[in-house]
């Protein structure tokens, strides 16, 4: 890669490497410069300018972040379109995200300009929380570098999905010990296993004796529960202990006695033929993280729990801080990195006047009405819900969509005021927890799903990216996404027209995302135009 100042007349096609303000417009970095870039460019006194242009063997920032991140991605994960040189790794399930270290610190390795960043292994994730980012430093890899990392990252990242684990709950009881706390130890069970799908199957009090031990254990591994929780009265102080002993007496084995991790230091695992049996340390009933949830929660994934499991928990394991945590079952807004909630807006409402009396939204392109276009390529995206706004002939492009249950739909009784009011009818049926909107036309049949996931992925408020555009050349098209905190100002709006001065009234907070195609611009407004679509 070529990086420094260019002279202008050798500056197109490159990529600025700082923003620049030209005509009042805001070329931010990255930007591919177009002949009308450079004019700009120059009437602004431009002499030369600081950018990169890839040279032969340079494989650009998003492409590399995106192979290497399919490299990395396995089972239970899945990646999301890459932008700006990064490309996340998502939980597809719940469950359990197994890192590969060596993996990642493999792939840090081979080059500066090469990043993957991983949350801890073995964490509890839920759909949708981010897993992994790839992030590409410069603006392009060499072919070579970006092979080997590519090479390296199989298996690197990969979530094993929660099962529905019905378990068996054994509490023992001596004279002093109050029936609250055995309720307790069994309600938080309970809560444990709501995120893994699982169920307390049978819980049982028995006295804490190791005959009493050995026949409730018996018993709850012939039923086939799986696996097997004990509460113990008093805290196991050795693996010849009354529930150990026990254990053995029913035909089981001790696997491991103690864990390096604190809370949950006297931990017992044990087996019953293929059942695991858990002697749970005292803080087991208490709601704070501890060790035993880091065991209960790789059982419930299928993963092996054993001795060199166990003492490998030691690095991460002091927990201490777990009063300032909270606890994981209880109900709270997560702070863990997830999947943007979007919803789409298709806009079906209106009357299509130009085209005279054919509704442009039925008429029948590639074998089906137009508006299916659209449908379909929403529908294959990762924005959901999706909202349909109907108005004229509303039946009729219900009926045209089909198989679409898991829309929204929103009849617009206004459409014949304009295009403002169908964007509003479908604002205000966003659910409270979305977090943005891509507006979609009905009439824009080459949009593909692709391109809606890249805006997706583009958007991060955070970082200034909450308006997100996709261009060609530097002209801006279709579909446009839109953080919450503009839905007011778009549902101010009258008239016949859409939310395109937002844009412009909101510079800095754009995020434009270069297309290869026409077909963010090319929408049917008329006969002509359907007939050459045709």
């Amino acid at each position: 890669m070529r990086f420094g100042r260019l002279p202008l007349d050798e500056a197109e096609g490159a990529l600025l490497a700082h923003s620049v303000t030209v005509d009042g417009r805001r070329l931010k970095k990255g930007h591919r410069l177009t002949r009308q870039d450079i004019a700009g460019l120059a009437q602004a006194g431009y002499p030369d300018i600081l950018a990169a242009r890839l040279e032969a063997g340079d494989v650009s920032e998003d492409e590399a972040a995106g192979r290497i991140a399919e490299a990395a991605c396995g089972d239970g994960a899945a990646v999301n379109a890459p932008f700006t040189g990064r490309c996340n790794i998502y939980a597809e399930v719940s469950g359990i995200v197994c890192i590969d270290p060596e993996i990642v610190a493999s792939i840090n390795s081979i080059d500066e300009s090469i990043t993957i960043a991983t949350l801890r292994p073995y964490e509890a994730v839920e759909k949708g929380q981010m897993l992994a980012t790839v992030k590409i430093i410069p603006f392009a890899v060499e072919a070579h570098l970006l092979a080997a990392a590519t090479e390296r990252a199989t298996g690197a990242v990969r979530v094993a999905p929660f099962q529905a684990r019905r378990v068996g709950v054994i509490s023992t009881r001596l004279p002093e010990t109050k029936a609250s706390v055995i309720d307790k130890g069994v309600e938080l069970m309970r809560r444990r296993l709501e995120r893994t799908g699982g169920e307390v199957a049978e819980a049982v009090t028995i006295d804490h004796h190791e005959d009493a031990v050995a026949e409730a254990v018996a018993k709850q591994a012939a039923a086939g529960l799986a696996p097997i929780v004990i509460f113990s009265a008093s805290a196991i102080t050795d693996r010849r202990d009354v529930v150990p002993a026990g254990i053995v007496a029913a035909g089981g084995g001790i696997d491991h006695y103690g864990m390096p991790v604190d809370p949950g230091n006297l931990m017992l695992m044990a087996r019953i033929g293929d059942a695991p049996v858990i002697g749970a340390p005292g803080c087991a009933r208490s709601p704070k993280e501890n060790g035993f949830d880091w065991v209960i929660n790789r059982l419930a994934a299928g993963l092996e729990v054993g001795p060199g499991e166990i003492m490998a928990m030691g690095v991460g394991g002091l927990l201490v801080d777990t009063g300032q945590r909270g606890a994981p079952r209880e109900k709270r807004a997560s702070t863990a990195p997830r999947m943007p909630k979007v919803a789409a807006i298709l806009l079906a409402a209106g009357q299509s006047r130009r085209m005279g009396a054919v509704n442009k939204l039925l008429a029948t392109v590639a074998g089906k009405p137009l508006v299916r276009h659209a449908w379909d390529a929403i529908a294959a995206s990762k924005a959901s819900p999706v909202i349909v706004v109907t108005g004229h002939e509303g039946e009729r492009v219900r009926e045209a969509l089909g198989d679409a249950p898991e829309a929204i739909f929103v009849e617009n009784p206004d459409y014949a005021e304009g295009l403002s009011t169908s964007l509003n009818a479908g604002l205000l049926a966003a659910p409270e927890d979305c977090e943005a909107v891509v507006v979609c036309l009905g009439d824009m049949p080459r949009v593909r799903e692709g391109l809606i996931d890249r805006l997706i992925s583009a958007y991060n408020p955070v970082e200034g990216r909450a308006i997100c555009v996709p261009t060609r050349d530097g002209k801006r098209g279709n579909p446009v996404l839109f953080d919450r905190q503009f839905f007011a100002e778009v549902r101010d709006i009258a008239g016949d027209v859409g939310a395109k001065h937002l844009i412009g009234r909101h510079e800095d907070m754009v995020a434009e995302v270069a297309v290869d195609d026409d077909a963010i611009f090319l929408d049917v407004d008329t006969p002509e135009a359907l007939e050459k679509l045709a």
